[in-house]
């Protein structure tokens, strides 16, 4: 058997499992005789994550859920061939995350971005249960809260459980977020609320979706709420931001007849 490296008890993450970036993070939650994948990662790199399961001797047909933290093309585009090959998983997610992967929509999921030739095939998938804020996932013997932490996607839910919060794209150990961009619904003001939410918490450690795990630093926090705060009024964001204060100068400027200072 392979052993089993638990970044905390019932924890495992499967691209430092596998001591190499596989893609997004791929979070294995098991207790008893359950488990479950939060988030699933591109279908290329499904059948090495299926292997490192069956070699630390995890029956797939013991995997309760397949867990999608939102629709994304890089953490959801395995879940179809995941739940051909585990049938009794129940794929579980946001109900807008449900229903752009059951259009196969791929503009919000950034399955397409003509600009920089990204066309990625995305299959169509179903959900078997909808899941939103204040909702529950057992696992065995243990719970786990959900969280509906919009900002970066409309479906963004993050997880918690005791003093673990599996976050998703709401931040980086580096203070970035993920991505802004108005063709995939990112809305700045609500971004920030559920940054502001996770700072407040009495969560301890955090638990992303790119990148290492790290402890939850109030003050980084604090930045990154201080810079979304800014980006707010910021034309460089176009329509995530709320307003632009210069036009507002400008029209005062405008009435009263102020032009450019000559010298």
């Amino acid at each position: 058997m392979l052993p089993r490296h638990e970044v905390f008890p019932g924890v495992i993450e499967m691209n430092l499992q596998a001591r190499r970036r596989l893609g997004c993070c791929v979070y294995m939650v098991h207790h008893a005789d359950e488990w479950m994948l939060i988030d699933i990662g591109y279908e290329d790199t499904l059948d090495d994550m299926i292997d490192l399961i069956r070699q630390m001797d995890f029956p797939l047909a013991q995997c309760k859920y397949l867990v999608a933290t939102h629709a994304d093309v890089d953490h959801i585009q395995g879940l179809k061939r995941a739940k051909e090959i585990m049938p009794q998983a129940q794929i579980v997610g946001h109900p807008q995350a449900a229903d752009l992967l059951a259009q196969g929509e791929r503009i919000m999921t950034y399955a397409e971005i003509a600009a920089q030739g990204i066309s990625i095939d995305l299959p169509k998938v179903t959900f078997d249960r909808l899941i939103n804020e204040g909702d529950r996932l057992s696992l065995g013997d243990w719970d786990f809260e959900v969280w509906h932490t919009p900002g970066h996607a409309p479906a963004q839910l993050a997880f918690r459980r005791g003093n673990l919060l599996f976050s998703g794209d709401n931040i980086y150990r580096d203070g970035c977020v993920g991505n802004i961009d108005a063709h995939h619904g990112s809305d700045i003001p609500a971004f920030i609320r559920s940054l502001t939410r996770i700072r407040n918490s009495d969560v301890e450690w955090l638990l992303p979706s790119h990148g290492p795990i790290f402890r939850k630093d109030p003050q980084r926090l604090d930045e990154t709420i201080a810079r979304l705060t800014q980006y707010q009024h910021m034309a460089d964001f176009g329509t995530c931001a709320v307003d632009w204060p210069l036009l507002d100068q400008w029209d005062d400027e405008l009435a009263r007849g102020v032009g450019p200072e000559l010298r």
